[in-house]
């Protein structure tokens, strides 16, 4: 029996390792073209590695011209912005959904919930006119607003708040605490795997987000790392540069692998205490 569970697994390691390989072609092929002079990127069969490098070149001139250092600066302010924003909101929503008892809660929570199932595109017109009207069109302050209230967010931190013992709470109450203390000493220190799942998801969001940032921005030096990348499709008249864009696809995606490789134990916790007390 112990043999045929461990054939099993070694089975079922086989294949997902093979698929992960597979997932990972894609982002190989990209490292590999941004090394490539224009010429090699869609060279037949696949050169996996360049056999003509103009990596320093590309690299340099992605990261010079074109504005792009200030555009990923944007990335930066923006997606730092929303994310702490969006943590702080979500998570104070959650703790009234969580623990405030107030009438009609249940029903507002449902209402909520419904708003998820409503697509974001629906939205962008209604949120385009509130932008404009606010004075807040073309600014990254504008563009943040429009970002930082997660209903995703509300309901994952809420339902795993509904986890912590009410109890916890009632002898923070007992001792003099309002829900201010309680919510920040208390409930808010228990959430850093739920915070960290979701303040992940949240930046990977944010970081990649094209759609918002092409209808709420229109000066360059304004622009998203995601649109500077698109800027050097067009680049040279209408003929794409497809190793500067892999370039810049490059050096966009780098701060998103960076921050998994710190923060996947936290994300794996989430998940897992997630799973569990769902």
């Amino acid at each position: 029996m112990n043999r045929k569970i461990n054939v099993v697994r070694i089975l079922i390691t086989a294949i997902m390792f093979a698929a992960s390989l597979i997932m990972m072609l894609p982002l190989v092929w990209m490292v590999s073209a941004s090394c490539k002079i224009e010429q090699d990127v869609f060279a037949y069969p696949i050169e996996w590695i360049p056999t003509r490098w103009n990596a320093i070149e590309n690299y340099t001139k992605v990261i010079l011209e074109n504005q792009f250092f200030k555009n990923y600066l944007n990335s930066f302010i923006q997606t730092g912005s929303v994310v702490v924003l969006s943590l702080l909101l979500s998570s104070i929503c959650a703790y009234a959904f969580a623990k405030i008892k107030f009438k009609g809660r249940d029903q507002l929570f449902i209402f909520l919930l419904a708003l998820m199932m409503i697509p974001p595109q629906l939205t962008l017109i209604p949120r385009f006119m509130i932008i404009q009207k606010m004075h807040l069109y073309n600014t990254l302050t504008g563009l943040i607003l429009m970002e930082i209230f997660s209903v995703y967010g509300v309901f994952m931190l809420r339902q795993f708040m509904m986890s912590i013992p009410d109890s916890i709470c009632e002898s923070g109450m007992m001792d003099g605490a309002g829900h201010v203390t309680i919510f920040s000493m208390i409930v808010f220190p228990m959430m850093k795997p739920a915070l960290a799942t979701l303040g992940i998801l949240k930046t990977v969001w944010t970081w990649n987000d094209y759609q918002g940032p092409m209808v709420f921005l229109t000066s360059k030096e304004k622009f998203t790392v995601q649109l500077a990348v698109q800027q050097f499709s067009q680049a040279d008249g209408m003929t794409p540069i497809y190793s500067l864009v892999m370039t810049g696809a490059v050096i966009s995606t780098l701060p998103l692998i960076i921050l998994f490789i710190l923060f996947q134990s936290q994300v794996i916790d989430g998940i897992a205490v997630g799973a569990v007390k769902g």
